[in-house]
């Protein structure tokens, strides 16, 4: 049997998108969110789109579509595929991991328990890199024009790569995919390589390869402990210089960076459920600010009922879809900035106060703001006429105020999770 490598709009009869794009720096565009599943649970579906997310990442597992040597199943991600766009929402499908029928069985560590392991190695012989990247350009052709953006590999430069990380064994097999997809699917969108961290060595060589010439985007998974997400400013600027300096001549636009991967759990040693929902939200205004079009959080629903255990507890719902204060912050910032891009970060004293300034297509202004560190006041001075009933105001849980326009400005309490401030055609005075 060949491979099927029709497109999902011809074999399933369905309209065909624009071929797929990196998301504008827009709320809520670029709003995404990561699940464990693929056939069902269209009740976690219904609940992401309905608290704002535009995008879903999940792992387009090897070994569940190529059930046979050059056999493909592509059921299960059909389906999928299929679901996600009735609710309007866009794949990042990681292609991964490796498959048993084309490398060998290592002995490895479990990163959590530390004991040994038996698992299959990643691609890295000749053949099983020619059938991986076979596999990938049958996935960017048959799901071609369906909006979706292709990540290869997660965290490699970590235990899922197998026996241990090597990042020229990596690069082999992203710039043999890169060039397969790209005879296949030419418009496909490839991003690369969703380290753990951004690891600058590994990151180095990566970049320093010429893989450049084959990516649309540049991705990373910028985690930290109990850390906030402003926290990454260093780290996303030292990338960008990096970026820019191995990017090829030629390139019309800088390579973006994609933060494909970022959370925090509430398992009682990382942050707390009222702090988590603060850095969900924080993390995609904070991420558009810094040029980030494309944000992932992890993870949509609790993998386990323990609360102490880490890995059970990332969520923005439990384990019984009950939201978390995540799930309504989130909701919240789509709902009140839907159409809004950043047009920069207000100066303040105290450089741990946010407020970002966002606008419109309309001209309109809305405010993001917040701090760092323990709540402060500040006083904001407006150009324009405030309306009669004073400034509308809506905290990061959706409540709804209104503050008194007086002569002495605008005056916020800021504190952890943001505020939203309509100012409509007024602006700040700096």
């Amino acid at each position: 049997m060949k491979p099927v490598v029709a497109s999902l709009g011809m074999a399933l009869g369905l309209p065909c998108m624009v071929a797929a794009q990196l998301p504008a720096l827009r709320l809520p565009d670029g709003v995404g969110v990561n699940i464990h599943f693929v056939t069902g649970h269209e009740r976690d579906l219904d609940l992401i789109a309905a608290a704002g997310f535009r995008w879903v990442r999940m792992d387009f597992t090897w070994e569940a579509v190529e059930r046979r040597r050059g056999e493909y199943d592509w059921s299960g991600y059909d389906e999928l595929t299929r679901n996600l766009r009735r609710r309007g929402l866009r794949a990042l499908f990681i292609l991964d991991y490796s498959h048993r029928l084309y490398e060998e069985s290592v002995q490895t560590t479990n990163p959590i328990t530390g004991r040994p392991e038996t698992n299959v190695a990643s691609p890295r012989k000749p053949e099983s890199v020619e059938a991986f990247a076979r596999w990938a350009a049958a996935a960017a052709a048959r799901y071609a024009r369906q909006g979706v953006v292709w990540e290869i590999w997660n965290e490699p430069n970590i235990f899922f790569w197998r026996p241990h990380p090597n990042v020229d064994d990596y690069i082999r097999l992203a710039r043999a995919t890169c060039r397969a997809i790209r005879a296949a699917e030419p418009q496909a969108a490839i991003i690369a390589p969703g380290i753990s961290g951004f690891d600058p060595p590994f990151m180095e060589r990566f970049l320093a390869s010429g893989i450049l010439e084959y990516l649309d985007g540049v991705s990373v998974h910028p985690y930290r402990f109990r850390r906030p997400p402003e926290t990454a400013e260093a780290e996303y600027r030292r990338l960008r210089e990096r970026v820019d300096a191995h990017t090829p001549a030629g390139r019309a636009k800088p390579i973006p960076i994609v933060s494909s991967e970022w959370g925090w759990s509430t398992d009682g040693k990382d942050v707390s459920p009222e702090t988590q929902a603060a850095f969900l939200v924080r993390q995609q205004l904070f991420n558009l600010s810094m040029g980030v079009p494309l944000s992932i959080w992890y993870d949509w629903k609790n993998d386990g009922r323990d609360p102490h255990e880490r890995e059970h507890n990332f969520g923005v719902v439990d384990a019984d879809l009950n939201p978390k204060p995540a799930y309504q912050a989130v909701q919240t910032l789509a709902r009140e900035l839907t159409g809004y891009a950043v047009a920069g970060r207000f100066p303040l004293e105290r450089e741990s106060d946010w407020v970002l300034l966002l606008t419109n297509h309309l001209g309109m202004t809305r405010l993001a703001a917040w701090s760092v560190e323990p709540p402060s006041t500040v006083t904001l001075q407006v150009e324009g006429t405030p309306p009669p009933e004073g400034w509308r105001v809506v905290a990061g849980d959706g409540q709804e105020s209104r503050l008194p326009a007086t002569n002495r400005g605008l005056t916020l309490e800021l504190r952890a999770l943001p505020q939203y401030v309509d100012l409509g055609k007024s602006r700040l005075l700096r």
